[in-house]
């Protein structure tokens, strides 16, 4: 039992798990508008995904929660160095365009990290603004990169602000798990507005999300039951969350549900 936990706490410390996430989102929206999936685009956004939080969370600028995360860091550096390399591998496959929304995005992922200016202050130090760059950054990732110049701009529009409505309504436990960690010059939804307020503020994230897509002139009901299903299981665990959460709630069970999606939709088209 204690080497499946070691195996399941280098999967999520890794970012193996967080990058699961967004492929997952990134392979929906090829689903949802019926083009031909990109797998050498899959594999840049998987293993950037994996380069770029890890460089957030490691790079000696972000605080470690938890002191057992030290002794796997060694490893988890290694893995990083090597994704990497795959990270630039399939760089060399991608167009221009894409390479080009890449960099803006990653300089945001960046920014995040690295402190700048005269108060030596990053993105996720400034109050209030943090949730937003990660949701303009997943959004970016798993709806602009897939889409781009293959669907519609107005579609492609309500995708976009769907996907940035739902991560950050799924990244409100997370802000809720760290009331204990986070300090008060962040000004985080729950440190604002309480944890019952930002509960409140994910359902109608996720109530917003429905109605953008009753407006997207490609109608699935493949998509819609799919979307359902995910808002249902979001809403449930935006509900249940708490300062004092299991391990594994946020880690792993609220950023699966992009995964949950996918699956839903696979069995969907396979069901219907």
């Amino acid at each position: 039992m204690q080497r499946f936990k070691n195996i399941l706490d280098f999967y999520i410390n890794s970012s193996l798990h967080v990058a699961l996430a967004v492929v997952s989102l990134s392979l929906i929206s090829f689903l949802e508008f019926n083009i031909e999936i990109d797998k050498n685009l899959l594999f840049f956004i998987f293993f950037g995904s994996i380069t770029g939080y890890n460089f957030v969370k490691y790079a000696g600028i972000a605080k470690l929660h938890h002191a057992s995360l030290a002794q796997n860091l060694k490893l988890i550096q290694i893995f990083s160095f090597f994704c990497f390399v795959a990270l630039l591998y399939f760089a060399f496959q991608q167009e221009l365009k894409i390479l080009l929304a890449s960099a803006i995005l990653g300089v945001f992922t960046l920014l995040y990290a690295i402190p700048l200016g005269k108060n030596r202050q990053n993105l996720r130090n400034i109050g209030g603004i943090k949730i937003f760059i990660i949701a303009v950054v997943w959004a970016g990732v798993t709806v602009i990169l897939p889409l781009m110049n293959q669907v519609a701009l107005q579609e492609t529009s309500l995708a976009f602000f769907q996907r940035f409505f739902f991560v950050i309504a799924i990244t409100l436990p997370f802000e809720i798990r760290d009331l204990k960690f986070d300090s008060g010059n962040l000004d985080t939804i729950p440190q604002q507005i309480g944890i019952a307020n930002t509960q409140k503020i994910g359902y109608v994230l996720l109530g917003i999300m429905l109605f953008l897509e009753l407006l997207k002139s490609y109608f699935s009901v493949i998509n819609l039951i799919a979307l359902s299903l995910t808002l249902l299981v979001s809403a449930y665990f935006i509900k249940a969350a708490r300062i004092d959460q299991g391990g594994y709630y946020s880690a792993f069970w609220v950023e699966g549900i992009p995964v949950f999606w996918l699956l839903v939709w696979l069995l969907a088209k396979i069901l219907l």
